[in-house]
């Protein structure tokens, strides 16, 4: 199924030009087809289970079309129906019914044999991008180097963004983060410990705002500039507007007296110390299990704030939509008394499960 060209040898793993698996529906990620192919084959796989992130769910049925071509009449393709947010977030019901399980969009968080991860790589081309970063990044004579971060998406590339920084002048500086991470360099929604790195300067290279307001937060005194790849702009991450949100939660619940601690359900979101210790130093703080945590949920429970011990990203991305305060671990301190308001940082995730 692969054809690969002498020419085409020297592309990173996972580049869709080293496959030659492009889907005639979409020619911007590698499905990595015959490696679940083989995979079934040699499990005799009868049930396969596709889970997709939101974003890419609706290219789950002709992916599913794709690979049942490929497979035998008897194999199942079963697709998740359920919300998925990242690595961290396993579809387990479906996982444990199923003789395969195929996660894509994601790198591994942990060694399973029996989850199949497929990060998805895009082949966009990140050097016109970085180019232009150029003009914005600190000059390399003045600096101490700079950092350099990305998503999973372009880990592929990972190699050819710092050789060129390299070869503009700057001293790359990376590391794997934490045994969350993957890759050296990779940063996730929840944690930017790859980004620790002595520099006064981050590069990061992706899609989206949060990953480099998460960086920005976390590293507040770096210099971190966003050269978005796919939209094709380069920016400097602010983050005045977010803490201005943030100050404004953690007051509306100093007043609180009943509280809603949530712990999340899913596989790799859980922080059950956390929340426990909560509970234990705060008489009026009522735990509260879900999966998947939304205002609409949560509507029902008579509570004056919540503190959220799951995905940061519930609070950070969601937390304007819920009708009482929805804090971090951290800015529960804070509203309790136990913390300072200058105290105030970004909540991060460590750890798998």
């Amino acid at each position: 199924m692969s054809q690969e060209s002498e020419s085409e040898s020297t592309y990173t793993e996972g580049d869709l030009r080293n496959t030659g698996m492009q889907l005639k529906h979409d020619r911007e990620w590698d499905y990595e087809l015959d490696r679940i192919i083989d995979a079934i084959e040699e499990r005799d796989a009868e049930k396969v289970g596709l889970q997709f992130p939101e974003g890419l769910k609706r290219r789950g049925p002709k992916v599913a079309d794709d690979l049942r071509e490929l497979a035998d009449d008897d194999v199942t393709f079963m697709l998740s129906g359920q919300p998925c947010y990242g690595a961290c977030d396993l579809d387990t019901y479906l996982m444990k019914r199923t003789d395969v399980f195929v996660h894509f969009g994601h790198s591994p968080m942990k060694n399973t044999d029996k989850v199949i991860y497929v990060p998805l790589f895009s082949n966009v081309e990140v050097l016109p991008i970085m180019e232009e970063a150029l003009e914005t990044l600190e000059d390399p004579e003045e600096t101490e180097g700079v950092g350099l971060v990305t998503t999973a998406q372009h880990m592929n590339r990972y190699e050819e963004m710092s050789a060129f920084l390299e070869e503009h002048g700057y001293e790359v500086h990376s590391r794997r983060g934490d045994e969350r991470l993957t890759h050296e360099g990779q940063v996730l929604g929840c944690n930017y410990a790859s980004a620790d790195v002595p520099a006064d300067q981050v590069l990061y290279v992706g899609g989206g705002k949060f990953h480099p307001l998460g960086l920005a937060m976390e590293h507040p005194d770096k210099h971190v500039v966003i050269g978005d790849p796919v939209n094709n702009v380069v920016t400097v991450a602010d983050t005045e507007k977010f803490m201005k949100q943030r100050y404004a939660s953690v007051h509306k619940a100093m007043d609180a007296q009943k509280w809603g601690v949530i712990f999340c359900t899913k596989i790799g979101q859980g922080r059950w110390d956390q929340a426990q210790q909560i509970l234990e130093n705060n008489d009026d703080a009522y735990l509260i299990t879900m999966d998947e945590v939304t205002p609409d949920r949560l509507r029902n429970f008579d509570m004056d704030a919540f503190v959220n011990t799951g995905c940061p990203r519930i609070t950070t991305d969601d937390g304007p939509q819920f009708y009482k305060p929805m804090l971090t671990p951290g800015e529960y301190e804070i509203a309790v008394g136990n913390k300072p308001l200058d105290e105030l940082s970004f909540d991060t995730f460590h750890g798998t499960w």
